[in-house]
């Protein structure tokens, strides 16, 4: 465990895709490298990265130059101009740190940033795009188009060999790799969005909350995509200054430092960039605009809520167990998909932080506690923040790789949404097997859910009725190409013994299998899907259809809209209860009701 001290470090603002006249759609071809270098700094950006397409000629033009002005120096044949050039050069390059790279187009189309450290060779990022499969001419001409170059998770790897800090360029926009607008995608946009090789993701709607943005989608919570990405923004400038109508949004016409996040770190270096990369650190990167207050990364957190990823705690007392439903969290973390923990304030972001009083003595609470509590041994970082005028305390916890983690050796915990709860049996069988690296036996676990039939309506005095849904009002979807949303539980088995019955469920939201569920023993959601399946099926009269997908019902549990949608297979039914919106991809987004509209429901 281990603690960083924030006095060491320092924000620096940076701007990582810049291209230069070595690109063949740069707009403004006159274009010096000094001249680029004066905007960075009269924007006040600290470090950027030369990224021309398929090449590194904008970066060696300079360097040459350089060079070959130093040299005419030392032999003292410099003249005037060429001296004052070199001068200024060497100014600039003191306040601004400038990092080779390039943007590369992986096959279909997809673009992807490498970017490496000053002493890298130039002959070594060329060869390394020439093993890409970018042909030789193109390294001259920064061309984006490239014929049949390598795909995204060999040019991810290729880049993180060589030392470089590999990011997917505007992933949300053409080009990117979380596939906007494609109707297409599944596990390849999980593939080329998670992959361990990739550093970060470059988004044009950097610092938006509402539930579309980018950032968001990638935060932790979202099924299949439990790996965290760091999303950050750059200006992506084919000239120096934006035309009047740039849309940052589009990605078009902007300049130097138009789009710059700023990064905190110990020192200017390429190396204390790559390890921040390299981190978990999410708080220490951030959209950066001269027009607003720098981003308050707790207050930010604060406003999205307790979730999968994060939870608060008021103060962490022993007295009333608040330290130990601190460690509690820590430890269904780790058993989940990792996770922050704040302690000083409560998730209302409209409620003042109270604070810790001693936040020293907090972090070596926390590190004696959770070292003596937690089994196997667990590395988290403890540190203090500030937020408001108010020092808290975070702990971040890695997504565990000894699983399962407990409490006093037996006391399992998992997140579940923004709870914590103990494992139940099944969910503990799988944690072992994670821990062992075997993949949960999601499918084998359960046939796949009995569909239930589409009949005509039954008495509604009956309990465990199949729900009935009235005919389409619009041409029918194929539902193999609409596959369940990624939130929410479905049930897929019941099984009547004595007086009690027993469900099966599928929670859509890791893909796992819980058998033996009764509604006495049942979670929070599991238990409202029990309630309704027994005694609220769906009315035909209540569903919102859209092809062969549907909404049932909206409502609002904690401030948080939840949807519970049906689906024909086959002619049958599939019922999914309470589905957030983080669960609501592809066909399913039909169905979300716009934010500034929501409204409280019974």
């Amino acid at each position: 465990m281990s603690s960083r001290k924030k006095s060491r470090n320092q924000w620096y603002r940076m701007d990582l895709h810049l291209h230069t006249p070595a690109s063949a759609d740069y707009q403004e071809p006159n274009t010096t490298y000094i001249d680029i270098l004066r905007k960075a700094e009269f924007r006040g950006i600290d470090i950027i990265a030369f990224t021309d397409h398929n090449s590194v000629a904008g970066y060696a033009h300079m360097m040459r130059d350089i060079d070959q002005l130093t040299y005419l120096e030392g032999l003292g044949r410099a003249q005037p101009e060429e001296l004052k050039r070199l001068v200024e050069y060497r100014r600039l390059l003191e306040k601004i740190l400038v990092l080779p790279g390039f943007e590369f187009t992986a096959t279909f189309g997809f673009h992807i940033l490498g970017i490496f450290a000053p002493t890298t060779p130039v002959r070594l990022t060329e060869h390394l795009l020439l093993s890409l499969n970018v042909p030789p001419h193109v390294l001259d001409e920064g061309n984006s188009e490239v014929g049949a170059s390598a795909d995204v998770l060999t040019a991810y790897e290729t880049i993180n060999e060589a030392g470089g800090i590999c990011i997917a360029a505007h992933v949300n926009s053409s080009h990117g790799v979380a596939m906007r607008g494609f109707d297409f995608g599944g596990q390849t946009k999980i593939a080329y969005t998670q992959d361990q090789y990739l550093h970060a993701l470059e988004v044009t709607d950097l610092g938006r909350q509402d539930r579309n943005s980018t950032e968001r989608f990638f935060n932790g919570t979202k099924s299949g995509y439990d790996r965290r990405m760091r999303c950050i923004q750059g200006s992506d400038a084919h000239r120096l200054n934006a035309l009047p109508n740039a849309d940052k949004a589009k990605n078009a016409n902007l300049g130097v430092g138009d789009r710059v996040t700023e990064v905190l770190l110990p020192e200017r270096t390429f190396e204390a960039l790559l390890e921040m990369f390299q981190g978990t650190d999410f708080s220490r990167t951030r959209p950066y605009s001269p027009s607003r207050q720098p981003l308050d990364y707790i207050q930010a957190a604060r406003e999205e809520g307790a979730s999968l990823v994060q939870s608060f705690h008021d103060n962490m007392t022993k007295m009333g167990g608040r330290l130990y439903s601190i460690i509690a969290d820590v430890c269904a973390f780790a058993n989940t998909n990792g996770g922050t923990v704040y302690i000083g304030l409560t998730s209302d972001p409209k409620r003042p932080p109270s604070g810790i009083e001693n936040p020293q003595e907090g972090i070596d609470t926390l590190h004696q506690e959770i070292s003596r509590m937690i089994s196997p041994r667990l590395d988290v970082e403890v540190d203090m923040q500030e937020t408001q005028g108010k020092p808290i305390i975070r702990v971040q916890v890695p997504s565990g790789s000894d699983r399962p983690y407990a409490i006093e050796d037996n006391k399992i915990y998992v997140r579940d949404e923004a709870d914590t709860t103990l494992a139940v049996r099944d969910e503990i069988v799988n944690l072992v097997r994670q821990g062992q690296g075997m993949k949960p036996p999601v499918e084998a676990a359960a046939p796949e859910p009995p569909p239930v039939p589409v009949d005509p309506p039954r008495p509604k005095a009956k309990r465990f009725a199949p729900i009935v849904a009235e005919p389409s009002p619009v041409a029918p979807v194929a539902t193999q190409d609409i596959p369940p949303p990624t939130g929410g539980v479905e049930i897929i088995g019941e099984e009547q013994r004595g007086d009690e019955r027993y469900y099966t469920m599928r929670d859509l939201r890791n893909g796992n299998i819980v058998q033996n569920v009764t509604r006495s023993s049942a979670r929070r959601l599991w238990h409202y899907a029990i309630k309704q399946h027994e005694g609220n099926m769906p009315r035909p009269d209540k569903m919102t259809w859209h092809g062969d997908s549907g909404m049932w019902q909206r409502y609002v549990k904690n401030g948080e809209t939840r949807y519970d949608l049906v689906q024909r297979v086959d002619g049958q039914m599939r019922v999914y209860y309470g589905v957030t919106d983080s669960g609501m991809h592809g066909a399913w987004q039909v169905f979300l009701v716009p934010e500034e509209t929501e409204q409280k429901q019974d």
